[in-house]
């Protein structure tokens, strides 16, 4: 199959490009950096680029986070995804596989699973973040072989929560830190996945059948219990426990993604937060 990654030199994206490739996929890059950048707000640029890759199936794992700004990430979330879902039906693709995000979810007593809606909050500014998983996830219901991976934190390589990124410096007090995860060691429940482990479903899902699926651990937890794992992985100092916590943040459970064959090489954070292997 010819894959287009839209994201190809992101954290998963870079994981995932060589799963594919040893899957025997060809692969054809899209990413804002690389000899032949490409700006995904922008849809003259998309769609010429999709039309001259001609994919079987496009994996949609754009982000802007490098800069911890909601904003530009909504943005690549709303516009960013209509402009790629448009290119791709123009190109007469019907496969998509899109990265959304586990903790969108209404609250709720336990972790979620896929039934349950998205949380209907209107209170700023997780109601924006919100809207744009929202209106990611409509967008590409729009192809007929939509498959949303909705991935768990990501940690690993390349992520925030890797030896000397944004959670290591705010855990070590540094002010400038900034970036959209939590410190708090509180009661909110979080569930993660291994960047390697998000790239081997986005492979796999080439072949799911359409719809949301959680790409997580298996150990939903609440802050006061991973965080001083975390801080000891990273070699910084662990918070003090706190009180309180979201009642979205419940974490989720991933028996819809099981079912379909795939299971986490990291089970659990317990043991992946001080894994140096890359995966």
């Amino acid at each position: 199959m010819r894959v287009l990654v839209a994201g190809a030199t992101g954290a998963v994206g870079r994981q995932l490009v060589p799963r594919l490739e040893a899957a025997g996929h060809e692969v054809v890059g899209l990413s804002r950096r690389g000899p032949n950048p490409v700006d995904v707000l922008d849809a003259g640029a998309v769609r010429r680029a999709v039309a001259e890759a001609a994919p079987d199936a496009v994996v949609h794992q754009l982000t802007d986070l490098g800069g911890a700004d909601g904003a530009a990430n909504n943005r690549v979330r709303i516009e960013g995804t209509r402009n790629l879902v448009d290119a791709a039906r123009r190109a007469g693709v019907g496969r998509i596989v899109a990265q959304s995000i586990s903790w969108a979810y209404a609250p709720g007593d336990g972790p979620a699973d896929e039934s349950v809606p998205l949380d209907p909050t209107d209170e700023a500014p997780r109601s924006r973040i919100v809207a744009g998983v929202r209106a990611l996830e409509e967008t590409v219901a729009e192809l007929p072989e939509a498959v949303v991976l909705r991935y768990g934190i990501l940690y690993g390589p390349g992520t925030w929560y890797a030896p000397g990124g944004a959670v290591a410096a705010a855990l070590a007090g540094d002010p400038a830190a900034r970036f959209l995860g939590s410190t708090a060691a509180d009661e909110a429940v979080s569930s993660f996945v291994h960047v390697a482990d998000a790239a081997d479903a986005a492979v796999r899902a080439l072949a799911w059948p359409p719809g949301a699926y959680n790409v997580v651990d298996d150990e939903p937890a609440p802050g006061h219990t991973w965080l001083p794992v975390l801080a000891e992985a990273l070699g910084v100092p662990a918070p003090a426990r706190s009180e309180g916590g979201a009642p979205w943040a419940r974490g989720a459970v991933n028996d819809r993604a099981r079912a379909q064959g795939w299971a986490p090489a990291h089970p659990s954070w317990r043991t992946g937060f001080a894994d140096r292997d890359p995966g």
